[in-house]
């Protein structure tokens, strides 16, 4: 299967690698969380050509999760704010960094901390069952697929095994 795939698949996490898995999408994303909303600094702090950058942004302006704005007129410069979709992934490049700050090697401090506003403290995420307010983890909950879901990952290993057949014949 080929990446450009993914948004046709019944599958909500194929569907959200297909807007943000790319690795140069992450940074963008994690320079717009920062703060970072102009083209030149955005390439600046990730070091992404601006051929690449321009075609991420512009993914991520279709995508929804981005808005361009013209900030000056002559010559025209635009910058790129967070909608209110691209604000709704914030928790992922939170988790993607307490991940790193848990197991990665950090010989000078965590690079990065997150303090919450309205206390004051360092925080980090924290997942919760939304109608109990329990902590939960990936051991803590069962996964059920709807029957679309279903019905393609069993098209998908049919195509699997005939592929596998094919190739031993």
């Amino acid at each position: 299967m080929r990446t450009t795939e993914l948004v046709k698949m019944t599958c909500t996490i194929a569907r959200s690698v297909d807007a943000i898995g790319d690795p140069w999408m992450i940074m963008i994303m994690k320079e717009l969380f920062l703060g970072q909303r102009r083209f030149d600094d955005i390439q600046t702090y990730t070091g992404i050509s601006p051929h690449l950058l321009s075609v991420r942004m512009k993914k991520l302006e279709k995508a929804g999760i981005v808005q361009r704005r013209a900030y000056q007129q002559r010559p025209t410069r635009h910058e790129y704010r967070l909608t209110e979709k691209g604000i709704y992934l914030w928790p992922i490049l939170i988790a993607l960094k307490d991940w790193s700050a848990r197991w990665g090697k950090w010989p000078d401090g965590e690079p990065l901390k997150i303090r919450h506003k309205a206390c004051g403290r360092l925080t980090s995420l924290k997942i919760v069952c939304s109608h109990c307010d329990e902590p939960i983890n990936a051991r803590d909950v069962t996964q059920e697929m709807s029957d679309a879901m279903v019905r393609e990952r069993a098209s998908m290993a049919r195509q699997a095994a005939k592929r596998k057949a094919a190739a031993r014949a």
